[in-house]
């Protein structure tokens, strides 16, 4: 679960502290960082108050994409898949002269977002947030690229601690689509006539992207080609220790693989999410994986219902699967 979030004033001044009650209820409004405290204390906001309200927003919220459509795939558009967009629904609707809001997972130059010339708004999934809400930053640098100039990318900034999060701007019931790309041409709706710097930096994300392919049959589930093997990687939504529980049981009865020559291999961990791993042998495709896939889905299911205490076979199945657990957020 995330923190609770930070409100967008100071902490009561403790004794001792020097500071003085700036109100009757002794919560200071947040000023600028160099200027003097709102409590009285003669001393900078950012070395009085401002210290609070710096750790508020830095803390970390352990499930950034809880409460948005499609909570696993904006996980693996984050941390597994390289090219793919998807169109977002706004609550309020598309402001005057933006026809257009389209997530991504890298923009070129690695930009936050972008203005494009006709107004539409590209924003990037995959850049380095300011605080510990990549939620929170990510509606903030929105929320500048819908306001920017046509034509002019928008920088990264740490998000004000009051500002929305994706939740307060996307519909909830909008769609969340993504389309998976072989490459990054999307980046420009005129590669012929794209900058130097960003045909270059084209170039550079093609050659480095790994095949990926998004499964049709289940959700969040993403196949990959590398040159030693395939692998399927699948973002689940289930609560840790009981997944973990689960994939134990159909380990330890050998009926946690995906056909043969495939095999679990163990789990990331990403944004409070579990990340099951598979490795594929090379002939294997992801049409190849989508049937099995959708019978290993029933399996599961029927594992996760189990309340059964873990058998030995299933304890030592577990402690594998947790040995072999890898955290990436």
């Amino acid at each position: 679960m995330a923190k609770k979030r930070p409100q967008t004033t100071a902490t009561r001044p403790q004794p001792g502290d020097g500071a003085r009650a700036g109100g009757a209820d002794g919560n200071f409004p947040v000023v600028g960082a160099r200027e003097p405290c709102p409590c009285g204390s003669g001393r900078r906001y950012k070395a009085c108050h401002g210290r609070a309200a710096a750790h508020a927003v830095t803390e970390l919220v352990h499930r950034p994409f809880e409460g948005l459509a499609g909570e696993g795939d904006w996980v693996a558009l984050r941390e597994l898949v390289p090219a793919a967009t998807v169109e977002l629904t706004l609550k309020d609707g598309l402001p005057e002269g933006v026809p257009s809001v389209t997530l991504a997972t890298v923009l070129p130059m690695a930009w936050p977002a972008l203005r494009r010339d006709d107004g539409s708004v590209l924003l990037g999934l995959q850049n380095d947030t300011a605080s510990g809400d990549i939620s929170r930053d990510l509606a903030d640098t929105l929320q500048r690229a819908l306001a920017a100039e046509p034509g002019t990318p928008v920088q990264s900034r740490r998000a004000p601690a009051d500002s929305p999060r994706l939740q307060d701007l996307l519909d909830p019931k909008g769609p969340f689509e993504p389309v998976v790309h072989d490459g990054f041409e999307f980046w420009v709706q005129d590669a012929a006539n794209a900058s130097p710097d960003v045909a270059a930096s084209l170039e550079r994300a093609n050659a480095a992207a790994i095949p990926t392919v998004k499964l049709t049959g289940v959700d969040s589930a993403y196949w990959c080609e590398t040159p030693e093997k395939n692998h399927l990687r699948w973002v689940m939504p289930y609560p840790e220790e009981q997944l973990l529980d689960a994939l134990a049981r159909l380990h330890a009865a050998g009926r946690s693989s995906l056909g043969e020559g495939t095999r679990l291999v163990g789990s990331f961990r990403a944004h409070g999410l579990i990340v099951p791993v598979w490795d594929l042998p090379s002939g294997v495709g992801a049409q190849d994986i989508e049937k099995p896939a959708a019978e290993f889905a029933e399996r599961l299911a029927t594992a996760l219902a189990s309340e059964a205490p873990l058998t030995a076979d299933e304890r030592r199945a577990r402690g594998g699967l947790t040995n072999r657990q890898v955290t990436l957020s």
